[in-house]
């Protein structure tokens, strides 16, 4: 890359903050460096091998105090931050320079700088939140919710996981309300009396109980931020369902193709995505497998018959409750008053703009 100054650093930092999910994992993990190399000034920035793993505990420590959780991405794919088109030991070193100087601002600025932004992305999603809290099932609108989402650039790229918590919640409402039943039945054969421990144990059935039902439910794959994954919910009744929010590319469609072994797949997507969806997925062979696409558009209607339909009684608080308790599932954060002490402790204060230009 070319020579570095603090005007290309800042450009690379900014990048990899506006790029990040809400959990800001890899800023953190930036921040975590510098501030390493600054108070206990056993690391050098210009080798990568002296924080590249460590860093990772490091970023861990604060993400379990205001996260209640670390990254499960793979090595490879945190390892990612490194790269020249990140933030390479190059850039580190010139954030690391301006991090320690004290010019301009206290030092420990590029730090602040990094975590003034993962408290305003909390704190916009912590009023995303509030939008459902304070919701009733009179004044709840999903598309004035989602909308919410995209108009803030710091939550838009945490939309996909949003649009998943919102079937999650739907889906799993309905399959708990409709009182479904689902049945497993084995004829009494030679091989159930060869294998009846085999079948107590993972079909619960024996050669006196050959039949055996269940009710049927839906489960979110793991809560994650993994940009590689693949399925995103499953039901126990073989079920498995993709949810897109992003325009799909034909690397994502080889994914789906490739990744998941269900014979009966629902996709759930953006009204614009959907005939180019099922067309590029007809061309990995997966057409076959697609029990159906589901839209948008049928997701905001079905809200609005969960919330004031003819069963809202007994569906719409249900909708509601499990919407708010995924996201804070998803998003768990610390109170501002942790918050608080934690910046207080570190002796942080917001750069002023010409710090960057000092």
């Amino acid at each position: 890359m070319p020579d570095v100054d603090l005007e290309i650093a800042k450009g690379q930092l900014d990048i990899i903050i506006k790029k990040a999910r809400v959990h800001l994992y890899k800023p953190i993990q930036i921040a975590e460096i510098l501030y390493r190399s600054r108070v206990y000034q056993d690391i050098s920035l210009a080798k990568i091998e002296t924080y590249r793993t460590q860093s990772r505990r490091w970023r861990d420590e604060i993400c379990a105090k205001f996260l209640g959780r670390k990254s499960t991405s793979s090595a490879k794919f945190q390892d990612n931050l490194f790269e020249s088109n990140a933030v390479p030991p190059e850039v580190l070193v010139i954030l690391g320079r301006a991090n320690e100087s004290g010019i301009g601002a206290k030092a420990g600025a590029v730090e602040a700088y990094i975590y003034d932004a993962f408290h305003t992305r909390y704190l916009q999603m912590s009023n995303g939140l509030d939008l459902v809290r304070d919701a009733t099932p009179e004044n709840f609108n999903l598309k004035d919710f989602l909308e919410s989402f995209r108009r803030e650039p710091g939550l838009a790229r945490s939309i996909d996981k949003i649009f998943e918590i919102i079937v999650y919640a739907l889906f799993s409402s309905l399959l708990d309300s409709l009182d479904a039943q689902i049945g497993v039945r084995v004829e009494s054969n030679q091989i159930l009396e060869e294998f009846s421990d085999f079948a107590e144990k993972i079909l619960t059935l024996t050669p006196d109980k050959p039949e055996v039902n269940f009710r049927p439910h839906v489960y979110r794959v793991g809560v994650t931020n993994a940009a590689d994954r693949g399925l995103d919910m499953w039901a126990n009744f073989g079920l498995a369902i993709q949810i897109k929010h992003l325009s799909l590319t034909s690397a994502m469609a080889e994914s789906i193709s490739t990744g998941i072994s269900a014979d009966r797949i629902v996709i759930v997507c953006k009204d614009c995505d959907r005939d180019t969806l099922v067309s590029v997925l007809r061309q990995f062979g997966v057409g076959g497998r697609i029990q159906s696409v589901v839209t948008e558009s049928e997701l905001i209607d079905w809200y609005e018959r969960a919330l004031r339909g003819h069963c809202a009684e007994k569906l719409n608080n249900l909708v509601l409750t499990r919407l708010a308790n995924e996201i804070v599932a998803e998003f768990p954060s610390t109170s501002d008053g942790e918050f608080e002490a934690f910046w207080s402790s570190r002796d942080y204060e917001i750069p002023n703009r010409d710090f960057w230009t000092t």
